[in-house]
């Protein structure tokens, strides 16, 4: 890849997008991955005000650290860098306290880790409109296009996708190339959504690489029975969360009345 060349493409995607649309900045939430520091890093380089919220649900130590620290590297290399913190954590079990208990609790437990990314939108949006910023996700293609990977009007729910086009590896390149933390870059990938250590490989079966090929193979028009062993375990998997989460990849379906009904 041309990092050089990739990273100017979208800060200038970025600042164009943001001039056309008369918006004075950026708004994102920092989790302490690679995903959302390359993003918040390239918005950071348009030189537009980026205000990076910091929002804890009963949050690893280690996750919000290395996101706090990853928000002080960008306060200390570019101007109009801006943090908040907002502790989400009463929000999310005042809510909990007032839901109804239900009979299947590992179904309730994985409503909940969706509740917690719509908390973290409703906040985003919050700072947004009262800034007059875009929120910027921080997706990238294999979770967005590929497996589905993120929460429908959760983290899905953004104003501007700039690295939905770069596989995770090519993420891992890009932030490499900008000097983001080695922290973060030695992180395992996680979603951050359950309030332990789980990484995105515990929840999904198959590494991020391994994601990438199955998506070329699809691509390529491959079937399962043309792969044996772990490559069609993958393929298997890449396949039904490709399948399954097509509601979140398409367009919200519409129904059309007839002209001859109205």
């Amino acid at each position: 890849m041309k990092s050089e060349k990739v990273v100017n493409h979208i800060v200038t995607w970025l600042k164009d997008y943001a001039t056309k649309t008369g918006v004075k900045g950026f708004i994102i939430g920092i989790s302490g991955g690679v995903d959302s520091a390359l993003t918040s890093t390239l918005c950071a380089k348009t030189g537009l005000p980026l205000l990076c919220l910091e929002m804890p649900i009963h949050q690893e130590d280690n996750q919000v650290g290395r996101a706090i620290n990853h928000i002080s590297w960008l306060q200390e290399n570019f101007e109009k860098v801006s943090i908040t913190e907002v502790n989400l954590t009463p929000v999310f079990d005042s809510l909990v306290a007032a839901l109804p208990p239900v009979e299947n609790e590992e179904e309730r437990f994985m409503t909940l880790a969706n509740t917690r990314a719509r908390l973290r939108m409703t906040s985003l949006y919050y700072f947004a409109g009262l800034n007059g910023y875009l929120v910027a996700g921080t997706g990238n293609k294999v979770e967005d296009f590929g497996v589905g990977f993120y929460t429908k009007y959760g983290d899905g729910g953004v104003d501007l996708s700039p690295i939905a086009d770069l596989v995770k590896t090519e993420v891992f390149e890009l932030a490499t190339f900008l000097g983001i933390h080695s922290e973060i870059l030695n992180a395992a990938p996680t979603d951050g959504l359950w309030g332990d250590n789980r990484t995105d490989e515990d929840q999904i079966g198959a590494s991020y690489p391994a994601l990438e090929w199955a998506m070329d193979m699809d691509s390529q028009g491959k079937l399962i029975s043309e792969f044996k062993g772990r490559q069609k375990e993958v393929f298997e998997i890449y396949k039904t969360l490709n399948s399954a989460n097509q509601h979140k990849m398409n367009p919200i379906p519409v129904c059309e009345i007839p002209e001859d009904f109205r």
